[in-house]
């Protein structure tokens, strides 16, 4: 059983800066597309950010160029860095891990709040 370990979140004001990190208990993950949804209360989970094991990164056109999403040479880790953060970031950050199959592994959740 693979987990997934986030950290990161936290309280910030417009304009700021957070850095989530996810970690998986198992390297078996360097070959899943890995990344970070959110959810906010009443809404579906969307994808912020994923990277496959090749490299390549998607982006949710609400965060292209204020987040940056990267994963470490191994492949277990991956970072989502936030910058000129606003209030409307507000929600549950979740990372992800799945496979092809559409198979997936889910962290806990952290909360980022951006608030005045």
């Amino acid at each position: 059983q693979v987990q997934l370990v986030e950290s990161g979140g936290g309280s910030v004001q417009p304009g700021g800066s957070l850095t989530l990190s996810c970690a998986a208990t198992s390297t078996v993950v360097k070959l899943y597309t890995m990344g970070w949804y959110r959810q906010t209360p009443g809404k579906q989970r969307e994808l912020v950010a994923d990277i496959t094991p090749g490299g390549g990164i998607d982006y949710a056109d609400s965060v292209k160029g204020r987040f940056t999403l990267s994963r470490d040479v191994e492949g277990g880790s991956v970072y989502l860095e936030m910058s000129s953060l606003k209030p409307e970031d507000t929600a549950v950050y979740f990372c992800n891990a799945r496979i092809i199959s559409g198979f997936s592994y889910w962290g806990q959740g952290t909360l980022v709040n951006v608030f005045s």
